[in-house]
C-alpha cells in the first residue's frame, strides 16, 4: 500500500510541475512573454535625416539595434504606406524579437519581419508584431518631413 501511495504522489508531482513549470531552467525561454529589451543602448544616438531635417532617436540594447548600428550610415529611399508610416526592405536580415506592442506611437522606430526597417510617423492601435529598435527623442515636424510619397532618409550615428 505505501508503495502505491508513493507512485501516486510521485506522479502528481510531476503533473504539477510540469504544468507550473519547475524546471529553473524554464523561466526565460519562451521570448513571446519577454519583450525585446527596452533599455536604451550605450552611445545609441543617431541622426535620422529627412531633407533639411535632422531628427536624433535613442536605440534600445538589443541584438537587432547591434546589427542594425553595423549597417551605418545608411541613406534610403523609404515607401509610405497608410499615410501612417515609412518602410525600407532592407538587404539583410537582422536579429528579431517580436512582440505586440498594441500602440504604436509617432516616432517609434521598429522592424517588421526580419528585414523591414520601418518609421512610424503617426500614433495608433496595431494588432501586428514588430521588433523595436527605437524611437525619435522629439518627433515636433516629423509628419511634415516626411511626407504624404516616397522620401530619402539618412540614418546615421550622432
Amino acid at each position: 500500500m505505501k508503495h502505491s501511495f508513493l507512485m501516486v504522489v510521485a506522479f502528481m508531482t510531476m503533473l504539477v510541475c510540469s504544468a507550473s513549470s519547475c524546471d529553473k531552467n524554464d523561466n526565460n525561454s519562451n521570448t513571446n512573454n519577454n519583450p525585446e529589451n527596452t533599455t536604451p543602448i550605450a552611445n545609441g544616438k543617431i541622426k535620422i535625416k529627412v531633407g533639411s531635417q535632422t531628427f536624433t532617436a535613442t536605440l534600445l540594447d538589443n541584438n537587432s539595434v547591434k546589427a542594425f548600428k553595423e549597417m551605418l550610415p545608411l541613406t534610403i529611399n523609404m515607401v509610405d504606406l497608410n499615410n501612417n508610416e515609412k518602410y525600407y526592405d532592407l538587404p539583410n536580415s537582422l536579429p528579431t524579437n517580436p512582440s505586440n506592442p498594441g500602440t504604436i506611437k509617432n516616432g517609434d522606430l521598429m522592424l517588421y519581419g526580419s528585414k523591414t526597417l520601418v518609421l512610424f510617423y503617426k500614433t495608433f492601435s496595431t494588432s501586428y508584431s514588430y521588433t523595436k529598435l527605437g524611437a525619435l527623442d522629439d518627433v515636433t515636424g516629423l509628419a511634415s518631413a516626411l511626407g504624404s510619397g516616397n522620401v530619402t532618409v539618412t540614418f546615421e550615428m550622432k
